[in-house]
């Protein structure tokens, strides 16, 4: 089985996560949003398979900070777009298994699926 993570490394959820994963010996690689960016194809396949209303991050200050045309008449294609343009917008972490997702960390879901 393949596992990448995926987030920002200053993210406390972020961080619990690569903790939880590291402390049961799930081997991971990690791709950083800031450094390494994300593509409009995979972001696509994410809002294709989860849904951008699960994979946009609404509750951040990143969301918050956009003006409110931005925030406005929210699609898949907008939504896409926002979040190609600002990562910190991309709910974190996003667990990619072999092609299955889940998004946000939760210790119990992770001992669940892996």
């Amino acid at each position: 089985m393949t596992v990448q993570l995926y987030g920002i490394p200053n993210c406390d959820t972020m961080k619990k996560a690569r903790t939880w994963l590291d402390q049961h010996g799930v081997a991971y690689r990690f791709h950083n949003y800031k450094t390494d960016g994300i593509d409009a194809a995979t972001l696509r396949r994410w809002v294709d398979q989860v849904g951008w209303e699960i994979l946009l991050n609404r509750a951040g200050t990143t969301f918050r900070k956009l003006d409110e045309a931005e925030r406005r008449d929210i699609d898949a294609e907008k939504a896409i777009r926002l979040m190609q343009a600002q990562p910190s917008l991309i709910k974190r972490p996003v667990l990619d298994r072999d092609g299955t997702l889940t998004i946000g960390f939760k210790p119990e879901r992770y001992a669940e699926i892996l």
